[in-house]
């Protein structure tokens, strides 16, 4: 083996705090790809680099077959021109669907905070009323 610097799945999952078996399971989707040595897996750097940003894609809400595409832009064309441009293009339509969802939840917490007011405005009626029932029985 080179002086390169390796790691095992162990190192890794103990590294970005995650189990061996999600490690497994990135290898298993391509986006991992490290080198076997009887029955270990040897990790280069590049695999580590690409486990981090599985993991953030992952945080942004990027898929995997998202990021899986980027990591082929990037094996196609070194120069990262068009891996950029990907990921702009990625970035607006997570950014155009979290400001969706932000409008759906204002949507959500306006209609909520209407049903609680509702439901205060006809608990508040009704206990007056439940109270002089409850006077009337213990006379």
């Amino acid at each position: 083996m080179s002086n390169k610097i390796t790691y095992t799945i162990g190192e890794l999952a103990k590294q970005f705090d995650i189990t061996t078996r999600s490690i497994r399971f990135y290898e298993d989707e391509g986006l991992l790809s490290p080198k076997r040595q009887g029955q270990h897996r040897i990790y280069t750097n590049k695999d580590r680099v690409r486990l981090k940003l599985v993991l953030r894609g992952k945080r942004l809400g990027f898929s995997l077959a998202e990021t899986r595409r980027l990591f082929e832009l990037y094996d196609a064309d070194n120069s990262s021109a068009a891996q950029l441009e990907k990921v702009l293009e990625l970035i607006a339509e997570k950014k155009m669907s979290l400001r969706q969802q932000m409008e759906d939840i204002n949507v959500l917490l306006t209609e909520l905070t209407g049903l609680e007011q509702r439901c205060r405005d006809e608990l508040n009626a009704i206990k007056p009323s439940a109270k002089a029932v409850q006077s009337q029985e213990s006379l």
